[in-house]
């Protein structure tokens, strides 16, 4: 019994030993490196399957490793974990806590919508009735198939008088419009691509001026190239990765000082993919949304690709709407000059 004694008391003087300063450090490393990857998120090549891009489009779900790595921390009475997890915390805090909030604000002139309706929603016409109850003035759908088409026409003909269709997008309105025209957001590409002709069958994006009591606001109507992950190709995005360089040029070329983009572009506005176009478009949901938005899938939705951006006017609030027969969430945004 008495060296019984003597062993338990020697493990229990190695255990004191190792205080909490030195206990806990494969938890502290994982910490500063989580930390550093959202850092320095930016530095991260895209040469290798995309993956700058593929950590960005989830970049704020990096935020859920922080309470595992503190039950960790915790579990092994670790001061170190429990500071190194600072890092990753004020990063995530420094890179999304200003979204977390309300930043919407009373007032506004217009309110526009936009949903990828779906071209297997299986209630074409119920999802319609969903968007002009909204309220906006200027509704954007995308993704409108052959077969829809007509039902969403006749749907929305009351509410909105105007309306236009390119290939598979389409804007509604309360307000006049004209000057309207399909966009080559340059889907093909490859060596072949500089030799297809644009089709306006297969149009994917549109212009339109939109005449407001303010003044003509242009409206660019876009379904960006669908994005692909698998094992040997990576984050698949190089068709999409043409949609928004062509989008920027064209919004950098338009003379009217008033400019809304909305659309499924099928990626966040913190893929580096979209710098060309938010340095010169403000996405409204960073400016005057309540939480980050997240759009898709409609029944659990995880980030946000269904976007408004605007130039020249003020974002007064930004907010995803109800879900439709689609599986995206549509987005409103109230606009003021």
């Amino acid at each position: 019994m008495t060296s019984t004694i003597r062993t338990e008391t020697a493990s229990d003087a190695g255990v004191s030993r190792s205080g909490p300063w030195k206990r806990g450090i494969v938890f502290a490393g994982l910490a500063v490196l989580l930390g550093l990857l959202m850092l320095l998120h930016a530095a991260i090549p895209n040469r290798f399957g995309n993956l700058g891009s593929l950590v960005e489009t989830f970049l704020p779900w990096f935020g859920l490793f922080i309470p595992v790595l503190l039950a960790g921390a915790l579990w092994r009475r670790s001061a170190t974990a429990a500071l190194a997890l600072l890092l990753p915390a004020v990063v995530w805090l420094n890179l999304f806590g200003g979204l977390l909030g309300d930043r919407s604000h009373p007032g506004g002139d217009l309110t526009v919508a936009a949903n990828n309706v779906g071209a297997a929603n299986a209630d074409p016409a119920g999802t319609a009735r969903d968007l002009a109850a909204s309220g906006a003035q200027v509704l954007a759908l995308v993704e409108l198939s052959e077969q829809a088409r007509g039902t969403y026409e006749a749907a929305l003909a009351r509410a909105y008088p105007y309306h236009t269709v390119q290939g598979t997008v389409g804007l509604w309105s309360t307000l006049p419009l004209s000057d309207t025209r399909p966009i080559d957001i340059e889907m093909n590409y490859g060596p072949a691509a500089a030799t297809l002709p644009f089709d306006p069958a297969e149009t994917r994006a549109l212009r339109a001026t939109v005449a407001t009591d303010h003044g003509p606001l242009a409206v660019y109507v876009a379904h960006l190239a669908s994005v692909r992950v698998n094992p040997r190709a990576g984050f698949g995005t190089q068709q999409r990765d043409r949609g928004p360089q062509a989008l920027a040029v064209a919004v950098a070329a338009d003379p009217t000082a008033r400019v809304v983009l909305l659309g499924d572009l099928n990626g966040t506005m913190g893929d580096r993919a979209f710098d060309g176009l938010t340095s010169r478009l403000r996405p409204a949901q960073e400016a005057a949304g309540d939480g980050l938005g997240f759009t898709w899938p409609a029944a659990f939705p995880v980030v946000r690709i269904d976007q408004i951006l605007v130039r020249g006017v003020r974002p007064m609030r930004s907010w995803v709407l109800p879900a439709t027969g689609s599986d995206h969430l549509p987005v409103a945004a109230r606009l003021g000059w």
